[in-house]
């Protein structure tokens, strides 16, 4: 008997560790929320970061096989198995494309890459926000390099989980539009659609290519520099939420001028709203997580009606449940990306959202999310 009591309590601490192992592997909630997440919050947030794209790209993350028909659509002869999409930012260097795709993603974005390898800015660059469920970074693309990227790029192949590549220019680059141009030239054949990302807060200047007469130039000459390509991946511009309503109707006038395919609202923000409680609410950088999610849908719903429902969206902001995924697409969203609640929900926040966007579009009607689309508007119109 006392040999028996021994054994159980050498074996105790490793029947522990498989019993929460296994929980992790399989997307126990109460184990990420109450355990894991908690213990990745000891480390700095950028470490973390690092740890977690390593983690992806080894296929050391759960696998999310659930299904839900009412979740697929064709967006721009893209097939989605579900809207709900990683964010440009996560997989800065495009390594754990298989694993994200693993977390039940529908989709991957990988970037913002840049021509040539560049370090970003100075650490710390990256903050979390806990009390406020936020995240502020400035991280400045950096930036394996397109070369880097296309190796990567060129060796991975996802059936049904298209990949887009999120193009940004280099720091001390005196000419944009060629540093997009080479972009699209270098990395446009691995890549299902491509981003231009003139939105980000952290690289000087960016933000100016917003403006109409240059965004107009870029963009045309983006689309010609696709069009030579074999195969012609369709090409969004990422806005930013910070835009003036003149800012939008320009933005909105240039795409349907240059006939760009499609749209990813929003970026982070540079406002800091007067409820942020964090003591880090004054860092520099771009605020992104729960602050910036009505402040997106408002931009998503405006842009939808400038562009009068004719341009495919890619919400983005404050996205950490089904309600909110549908917000986005009611407001005018074909599809969604998540990024900042992964760090405080980790994995089982995917399946989560997916499960619950699910039973929202049976409770209220729609046969597939395609027909929720613009929802909110169509409704409003009708009254």
């Amino acid at each position: 008997i006392m040999l028996r009591r021994v054994a159980l309590l050498a074996s105790g601490p490793a029947v522990v560790a498989a019993t929460v192992g296994v929980g992790l592997y399989t997307n126990n909630e109460t184990l990420y929320s109450q355990v894991a997440m908690p213990l990745v919050r000891c480390l700095d947030p950028e470490t973390a970061h690092r740890l977690a794209v390593w983690c992806a790209a080894r296929g050391m993350v759960p696998s999310d096989k659930s299904r839900y028909p009412i979740l697929t659509q064709t967006v721009l002869g893209m097939s989605f198995s579900n809207p709900v999409g990683i964010a440009a930012g996560f997989d800065k260097h495009a390594e754990a494309m298989k694993g994200l795709s693993k977390m039940g993603f529908g989709f991957v974005e990988v970037g913002s890459i840049t021509p040539n390898a560049q370090p970003g800015n100075d650490r710390p660059r990256v903050f979390r926000l806990l009390e406020d469920k936020a995240v502020i970074n400035r991280y400045g693309f950096n930036s394996c390099g397109h070369s880097d990227a296309a190796d990567r790029l060129c060796r991975t192949f996802l059936r049904n989980h298209p990949v887009g590549v999120n193009l940004g220019k280099n720091k001390t680059s005196v000419n944009a539009a060629a540093d997009y141009v080479y972009g699209v030239r270098s990395l446009g054949m691995y890549a299902d659609y491509l981003v231009v990302n003139v939105s980000s807060p952290n690289t000087p200047g960016l933000r100016k290519l917003q403006g109409r007469e240059m965004l107009e130039g870029l963009i045309t000459k983006v689309l010609t520099a696709r069009d030579q390509l074999r195969r012609k991946p369709p090409v969004f511009v990422k806005i930013a939420p910070d835009l003036s309503d003149q800012d939008k109707e320009d933005i909105a006038a240039v795409v349907k001028a240059t006939k760009v395919d499609g749209l990813i609202v929003s970026n982070t923000t540079l406002s800091r709203p007067e409820s942020l409680k964090s003591e880090h609410r004054a860092e520099t950088g771009g605020l992104s997580g729960e602050p910036v999610r009505e402040m997106s849908t408002k931009l998503i719903g405006d842009m939808y009606k400038l562009t009068e429902g004719q341009v495919p969206i890619i919400g983005v902001g404050g996205i950490a449940s089904g309600q909110d995924a549908f917000d986005k697409i009611s407001a005018g969203a074909s599809l969604v990306q998540v990024y900042s609640a992964l760090v405080y929900s980790g994995p089982p926040l995917v399946p989560k959202i997916k499960k619950e966007l699910a039973n929202i579009l049976r409770e209220k009607g729609f046969k597939n999310v395609s027909e929720a689309i613009g929802c909110q508007h169509k409704t409003s119109s009708s009254k």
